[in-house]
């Protein structure tokens, strides 16, 4: 099961920028103007390190490397008792491999008109289609490529990129993965003939594929199975290690397209906060409380909201929009 687990020194030593881009919030450093932000713990398992580990906390490289580089760990990886208190306080349920490559199978059998495109599922496994993909007439295969794709509350990222089975551990080689992610990259990988092209098709892909998260640690956790999916295509396409700049433009991509985010109110966890204001009075100070108006009204992503609204890119407008705002255009 080592081969799973992204060590963060590992990172740390091929590139500080590169786990420095993993950890930052886009959203935050925005709203900064470009000063680097970084995402938060958003979850109580870490405090007995100290108070730098605090649910309310940054989650920052020196926090996860060095002594402290086993950290992050994926959950199965995780000892059971701290897994059954992650399902108890947050609803943490990890989907077999086997389910989420059917579900997938049949979001690729509503764009292709037909099934078993990628894969025939075979129980609770599947057998890879030798052949290379076609598809329907009017379309070529950069459009299925550039085809949105959407994970909520992503956790480890499963139905984006099967590097493993997060349910029992087992790698997955690469020709063998079925998220949403990977049937991109094989399709990429089946239609370019130079690394150059390849790449090019595969930030295509990434660009294409979305992911929010609440817990800080799971989505790190994501953003670093998207990377290695991209660094294990790359490899298993050219037999050699895909340059470091390409590499850094990735992540780029993935810490703008995977996000930390409230998905009921489509802001950053815990940001919304009751306005209180005193006024002194003939009779004394008199406290005024304001409530965040979106926060007391029933209707999901109502835009009322006075937290900080998640921004994600369109990277073919090339601009950046409120995640909120995309949703309530559908």
């Amino acid at each position: 099961m080592s081969e799973i687990d992204v060590l963060e020194n590992r990172l740390q030593r091929l590139a500080p920028q590169l786990l420095e881009l993993l950890l930052t919030d886009q959203t935050k450093t925005h709203n900064q103007k470009g000063r680097t932000q970084h995402i938060f713990w958003a979850t109580s398992d870490y405090e007995t390190l100290g108070p730098a580990f605090a649910y309310d906390q940054p989650i920052t490289p020196e926090l996860i490397t060095g002594e402290h580089g086993l950290v992050i760990r994926p959950r199965v990886l995780k000892n059971q008792g701290a897994q059954s208190a992650r399902s108890r306080s947050m609803a943490e349920v990890y989907t077999p491999a086997w389910l989420c490559n059917e579900q997938n199978n049949l979001i690729d059998a509503q764009w292709f008109g037909r099934p078993d495109v990628f894969n025939y599922a075979t129980g609770s496994t599947w057998q890879r289609t030798p052949e290379p993909i076609t598809f329907p007439t009017g379309t070529t295969w950069r459009d299925y490529v550039g085809a949105l794709r959407l994970e909520v509350t992503c956790g480890e990222a499963p139905y984006l990129t099967s590097r493993y089975d997060t349910t029992t551990g087992a790698y997955i080689p690469v020709p063998e993965r079925m998220g949403l992610l990977d049937r991109k990259l094989r399709v990429v990988s089946e239609n370019t003939t130079t690394p150059a092209a390849w790449l090019e098709g595969a930030y295509l892909a990434f660009e294409s594929c979305y992911g929010f998260e609440w817990q800080g640690d799971s989505l790190l956790l994501a953003r670093e199975n998207l990377l290695f999916t991209f660094s294990e295509s790359y490899e298993a396409r050219w037999g050699y290690q895909a340059p470091l700049a390409s590499i850094l433009k990735c992540a780029t991509i993935i810490s703008w397209n995977l996000w930390q985010m409230d998905g009921l109110r489509g802001v950053i966890p815990n940001s919304c906060a009751n306005l209180i204001t005193y006024d002194n009075t003939l009779f004394g100070l008199e406290v005024h409380e304001e409530l965040c108006a979106g926060c007391h009204r029933p209707e999901l992503l109502n835009a009322q909201h006075n937290g900080s609204y998640c921004l994600i890119k369109d990277w073919r407008a090339g601009q950046t929009v409120r995640f909120v705002d995309v949703l309530r255009s559908l």
